[in-house]
C-alpha cells in the first residue's frame, strides 16, 4: 500500500493542535539509518487507510518530497471518543534486516469440517494474529489456515500449519501454542440438563 506524507516543521502540543484543526495528522518516522523525521498526513485519507487490514500488517510505501521509503505502522493514537487520529508512528524498514511483526490469521473451511457438519461443534479461534520474524520482502499480509479437516475433540496447534517461506513464528516461550480448539456443544448441553434438574 502507498500513502503520501509531508514534512512537518513545527513540533509541540500547540503546533499539533493547529495541524489537526486544518485536517492534518501529526506523525513521526524513525528507525533505519536516518534521523527521526516529523511528518504530517491528510487525516481523511489516513482514517480510511487505517480501516484496511493491510495498512496494519504489511510494508507500506511512503512518498515524501518526491522520494519513496518503505515503512511499517508501529503505533496509532486515537481520540477517546471522536473519530480522530491524534498521532501516528512509522518505522523505516531495512531490506536486509529481519523484523518482528504481528500478522492476522485468516481461517477458512470450518463450516465444511467434520467437527461442524457431522458433530455440530463450535470452533473457537484461540489466536487471531501471530507474531512473525522475517525479512521485509517475505512479510505476508496474512496467514491462511484451512480448518476443513478439523474433527470433534481435536485442536489445531502452531506446528500443524505451514508458514510461508522465510517466515518463522515468535511464540515468547510457548513451544506449540493452540490456534483453534473444537468445543462439543451437544455434550455440554446434555451435561447441563441433569444438573439443572437436580437443582429443582
Amino acid at each position: 500500500m502507498k500513502f503520501v506524507a509531508f514534512e512537518r516543521a513545527k513540533q509541540g502540543t500547540g503546533a499539533s493542535r493547529r495541524l489537526r484543526i486544518t485536517g492534518r495528522t501529526p506523525g513521526i518516522v524513525y528507525g533505519g539509518k536516518g534521523q527521526p523525521q516529523l511528518i504530517e498526513l491528510d487525516h481523511n485519507a489516513l482514517w480510511h487507510a487505517l480501516k484496511k487490514e493491510a495498512f496494519h500488517s504489511s510494508i507500506l510505501d511512503m512518498e515524501i518530497n518526491g522520494t519513496s521509503a518503505q515503512v511499517l505502522l508501529r503505533d496509532v493514537q486515537y481520540h477517546p471518543f471522536k473519530q480522530l487520529v491524534l498521532h501516528i508512528d512509522f518505522q523505516r524498514v531495512d531490506a536486509n534486516t529481519k523484523m518482528h511483526k504481528k500478522v492476522p490469521i485468516h481461517y477458512s473451511g470450518e463450516d465444511a469440517s467434520p467437527a461442524v457438519k457431522a458433530d455440530a461443534c463450535l470452533i473457537n479461534h484461540v489466536i487471531t494474529e501471530l507474531e512473525v520474524s522475517c525479512l521485509p520482502a517475505d512479510l505476508p499480509e496474512f496467514i491462511a489456515v484451512d480448518l476443513s479437516n478439523l474433527r470433534k475433540g481435536s485442536s489445531l496447534h502452531l506446528n500443524d500449519i505451514t508458514l510461508p517461506k522465510g517466515v518463522t513464528a515468535v511464540t515468547h516461550g510457548k513451544a506449540n501454542p493452540v490456534l483453534v480448539s473444537v468445543v462439543a456443544v451437544a455434550a455440554e448441553a446434555e451435561a447441563a440438563a441433569p444438573a439443572a434438574e437436580a437443582k429443582k
